[in-house]
Order: structure tokens, then sequence, then C-alpha cells
């Protein structure tokens, strides 16, 4: 009895292969009781050669059925290739041989790892066994995911302890020694130690130690907090929203089931998964080969949406656009100000009391602020950039805790006090939906004013070196056309002033993100002044279920076993509801303005079912993290065969 692929499935080598067993049911193969034995001699070969036996003792015990039962193996490769041939897919079959006969059990599309069905899907292109739309639909888009990131070795895997599970935030496999603040990840990370960062939540703050660590561990928030999304953006694997771990920052150490786990010691995760391993357990890297490639020019020649990337960063910028993506569709400001002297003088900024203390504080901003968008737009020549002006709340470029404070006022020579007072005037009951987005933008138009200068100023500089910047400047957080007009007043104006001090001038549009509830209500109105529509799903989806994103895990676990709900409406655009918004705002926008660019730039923009919806909708882009930009295009790719049919 035995199974037998018509191709590897792990590799997708074009290679009969497969296992059996004499005196045995064909459960006992698939069962892993007994060692089974190869069914072509070059399988047997390859068994032998990594079990360390040689090649007499093979023959003699370890025969292959195609040297034990030479007529039977003629047989089943016969029927191998004939039913491979008539269903055009790799074939998992079963069959046994009963007093000399062969009976086929039975044959199915075989499973396969990620690198083997797209090297399948574009061998059998080649061999003119299926045409070019069938060779994209046979990749599963979320599979891609195997062959940009690190995964563990299988054989170290077996081994593994699993201790615990969180939400699979960002995907990939790393190991390393449990650290629990940002300082020391960057550290130890300096002195060539690799490490996990462990925290009950990520914040800004944390992003140097994140950016430095092979992996990042939460207890708390979802598949859009901080941390998760960050860690899309970097690459990073990242489990999230791990809630039996009880960490405890002053002991260093972490409980979970009885085990104590403290710094220093080796954690591994699994982002793809959320699996949480004790212990080291070995990773290996993806490595896109030539058939990824010529998957992905497929991909283009199919799509009718384009991707763009969320990228922060001229790295992150320069990651995506090797995977193919067209623009920058999220660019988010507030991530360049935890910087060196940013941070001080943006914390000056917040301390002033008056109008002319921030423009001061401000004016020592701007140049950090244009030379970041400089080397960003210089990273995306040609292609737009989509920048959002700063949007969260100025409570979260302030520390939170009092070692953190003390820092702060010896760096700025203020009082302690000062600073605490600050702290806390800063604070909100909710503050996701306070002070934040355009509202700060409206509150301080100076805040504005220097963004806008950065931004049209790098593209001016970048103009007389001769590169192409083209800059689309977001506003976010809009619910009423009046923010909006307000916030646009102010970016044409100072548009019009730099302009003229330069005596040159670029092009570039000026949109909002629709992301409240409202603002899809009333996108007709809108779309009177926006040039550009990106749906901030993150946001919208918030704002829509009255669901909080960073909380969320403390009850999903259970509405998903219930089937309350389906899937993670952060992870899976919730057609339905948020999505009647979107497609609600696309057709009124464009009622108004029939040109109207429409993207999206949530977290959705690099999950398959959501892309689909968006295909539906008729967006003109979708925007996602750079190592979800493959996912995006195959993706599209695969909405645009399946719907334009």
């Amino acid at each position: 009895t035995g199974v037998c692929f018509t191709r590897d499935a792990a590799t997708g080598e074009d290679q009969f292969m497969g296992e059996y067993l004499v005196n045995a049911q064909g459960e006992d193969v698939v069962a892993g009781i007994r060692t089974p034995l190869q069914i072509t001699k070059i399988g047997s070969q390859r068994w032998a050669e990594l079990a360390g036996i040689k090649e007499d003792d093979r023959k003699a015990n370890y025969p292959s059925l195609e040297e034990a039962m030479p007529e039977i193996y003629k047989e089943l490769d016969d029927y191998q290739i004939k039913l491979e041939n008539h269903y055009k897919d790799m074939q998992d079959m079963e069959f046994t041989v009963q007093e000399g006969k062969l009976w086929i059990l039975q044959t199915r599309s075989g499973k396969r790892t990620g690198a083997a069905m797209v090297k399948i899907a574009m061998d059998m292109l080649k061999q003119g066994m299926i045409d070019e739309k069938t060779a994209v639909l046979r990749v599963d888009p979320i599979k891609l995911d195997e062959l940009l990131h690190p995964i563990f070795d299988q054989d170290a895997l077996k081994n593994a302890e699993l201790i615990a599970k969180g939400l699979a935030a960002s995907p990939g496999a790393a190991t390393g020694k449990v650290v629990f603040s940002a300082d020391d990840a960057a550290e130890w990370a300096e002195r060539g130690e690799d490490v996990i960062m462990v925290r009950v939540e990520t914040s800004p703050e944390d992003l140097a130690g994140m950016a430095a660590a092979q992996g990042i561990l939460t207890a708390r928030g979802g598949m859009t907090s901080h941390a998760a999304v960050v860690a899309r953006g970097m690459g990073k694997c990242c489990v999230s929203g791990a809630g039996t771990l009880k960490i405890d920052y002053n002991a260093k150490q972490i409980e979970v089931n009885d085990i104590v786990i403290k710094e220093g010691d080796y954690i591994s995760l699994n982002g793809s998964t959320g699996d949480i391993y004790l212990g080291e357990v070995a990773t290996k890297e993806a490595e896109p080969d030539a058939d990824f490639k010529e998957l992905m020019e497929l991909t283009s020649k199919y799509s009718k949406m384009s991707v763009r990337t969320n990228a922060d960063t001229p790295d992150e910028a320069l990651t995506a656009r090797r995977f193919g993506a067209v623009g920058i569709g999220l660019c988010r400001t507030e991530h360049m100000f935890f910087d060196g002297d940013k941070i001080i003088a943006m914390r000056e900024m917040i301390l002033s009391e008056d109008v002319e203390g921030r423009k001061k504080a401000l004016a020592k901003i701007l140049p950090y602020q244009q030379a970041d968008f400089e080397r960003i737009f210089e990273a995306m020549h040609d292609l737009p950039v989509t920048v959002r002006l700063l949007d969260p709340p100025l409570h979260e470029f302030v520390p939170r805790e009092e070692k953190g404070q003390q820092e702060m006022a010896k760096a700025m020579n203020v009082p302690l006090k000062k600073i605490q007072q600050r702290v806390e005037s800063l604070h909100e009951a909710n503050p996701m939906l306070g002070h934040r987005g355009c509202r700060l933008g409206n509150t301080f138009p100076e805040i504005t004013e220097m963004q806008t200068k950065a931004i049209l100023g790098a593209a001016l500089n970048l103009k007389k070196r001769g590169i192409t910047a083209i800059p689309e400047i977001m506003v976010p957080l809009t619910g009423i056309l009046y923010e909006f007009l307000e916030q646009e007043k102010v970016i044409r104006s100072t548009a019009k002033e730099l302009f003229e001090e330069a005596g040159d001038s670029i092009d570039y549009k000026v949109g909002t993100m629709i992301e409240i509830p409202r603002a899809a209500l009333t996108a007709n109105r809108i779309a009177t002044a926006a040039e550009f529509f990106s749906f901030g799903t993150n946001d919208l989806t918030q704002m829509t279920f009255g669901y909080s994103r960073d909380d969320i895990g403390t009850f999903l676990p259970i509405y998903l076993e219930k089937k309350i709900l389906k899937a993670d409406p952060f992870q899976v655009l919730d057609r339905k509801g948020v999505g009647q918004l979107v497609e609600m705002a696309t057709e009124k926008g464009r009622a108004i303005r029939p040109d109207l660019k429409v993207g999206i730039c949530g977290e959705h923009g690099g999950e398959p079912s959501s892309v689909e919806f968006c295909h539906m909708v008729g967006m003109n882009y979708v925007s996602c993290s750079p190592f979800r930009v493959p996912i995006a295009r195959l993706a599209a790719a695969q909405a645009a065969i399946n719907h334009d049919e």
C-alpha cells in the first residue's frame, strides 16, 4: 500500500515521488507508525543519503518499489502521468497492490508548499499543460508569505515546545533572547545578540528597539495595533495579543502556564501562525527565485488595480519597489519624529504655550522632515507618494513613565513638574476619538504649514537634481467637509508662498483619508474639494463596529469560536458593513468628480479577499506593507481574471 505525488509537494520539482509499505493498510503509511520505503529509485537513494545508509544496505533492506516490483512500478508510473495530464494539476494518489494487481484507490489535487505551488504552476505553463490565467489562479496568495520571510526548519520544529499562542500579526519566524525594553533591544543587538522584544504593548517610542529585534511579542493589541502595523512595515516577525502571558517589567520575566522565562532566555516566534515556542528553534531564509519573478510579471499583465505600499523609510520604499509596488499609498509622518534631535524639537513644540513658541520649535523640525521626505521621494522617484499629515494625538510623543519624563526634563532643561503637568493635560479618556488627525492641524495650523513646506520643499530640491517626485498630501480623519477645507486652505497658501520664494513649482494633489463613517456618508460633499480618497479601513472598521482595535483580543477568540464573527474584521474587510460604506463613498465621490482617484491604505490592502472586494468596487489601487506587495499583486490579478470573465 502506498501514497504518491506526481511532483514533489515540498519543492515542486517535476519528479514522481511517494512511499509504500509491504503488508500494511494505507493508514499505516500516513500515520507514521512504521518507516515507509520510497517508490522511486532516485527517491530511495536520496533518502538513504540523508539517513547515512550505504547503497548495498539500501538495496538489500530498503528497496524502492521501482526495484522491488518493476512491473507494478511501471504501471503506477503510467497512471500518474495519465492522471496528471487529465486533471492538469499535481496529483496526490493512494494505491494498493493485492495478489500482484495494482489498484488506484483515489486521486486528488495534492497539497503543496508555497514554493512548490509557484514552481508547479510555472512549470506546467512552460510545459503547455495550462494557460497563463490558470497559472495565476493556481497560486494561493497567502502562501507567497513562505517565499518572502524566514521560516522555521521543519526538523527543528518537530522538537519545539509550544508554550502559548497569540495573533499572527506579522509573518515569518524569529528566535532570540528575551528583552523587555527598546533600549535593551538596541543595546543587545549592537553587541551582536539576536533578541525578541517583549512588551505588554508597544508605542512609537519603541521603534528603535523594534528595528533592532528579530521579532516582537506583545500581550495586548490586535492585528492593527501599533506593534502589528509597524512590524509588517519593517518585515519583522510579530505575535501580538498573547493574553496568557504575564509580563513583569520590574522582575524582567514572563510567566505562562507555570513556566518562567527570564531576560536573556531564548524564545521563538512564528508570526505566520501566532505560535510561541520555548527555546531556540532554527530558522532558514526564504529566497524568491526566477519562477516567482515570472509569476509576478503575469500579475502585472492581468491586474486592473495597481499596488502601492505603506512605507515610512527609504529602505521600506526600496523593498516594496523591488517587489513591484508602483508608489506609496501611505507614508506616516509621525514615525519620523522619534530620532535623536527630532524628538527633542517635537517635545519642545508640545511644551510651547503659544503660536510663536510652537513655530520656533517646528522650524527646528523642518529641515529633518524635509530631508526624510527627500530620501523617500528619491527612493520612489517617478512614482506617486501619498504623505499623511500628522495623525496621532500629541501624548504619544511624550514619555508616560517617570524615568522617561526625568530624562526629558533634563534634556530640555525644564522642571520635571512642568513635564508632568503637560503630560497630564494631554491625557484623553478616548484618544483614538480625540485630539488627532485634521483636528490637530486645524487647532495648530502651524504644524500643517511646516509639513507642507517639508513635503513640497523636498520635491523642489529633487527637481533641481533632475529627480521627479510626485507628492500627494493627505489630510487624515476628515469627518466634515469644512475640516478638510480649512486644512486645504493652509496647504494651498503655504505652497503658493513656497513656490513664489523658490521661483519654481511642482504638481501636487490634496486629498483625504476616508476613515470616519460620516465621511463615507457625505463623500459627495468632500469630493467637491478632495482630489483623491484613500480608505483608512483600520479606523473605519473600528468606528463602524465600535470595536477598539487594541482591545479586540479580549473577546475576538470567543467570537470566532462561537461563529458570531466569521473572521477578524481588522484582517478581512467586512463587506456587508464597512464594505457598504466604502462602495457608497466611492460612488458618491465619483458622481461629483468622475476622475477621483480611489485607493485603500489600511492593512486590508494586503489581504486577498479584501483586495478582491476593492477590485469589485473599482478602486485604482490598494496599498499594503512592503512584504505583502506580492500577495496583493497576485490577489489583484486573480480578481481581474475571475470577475472580468
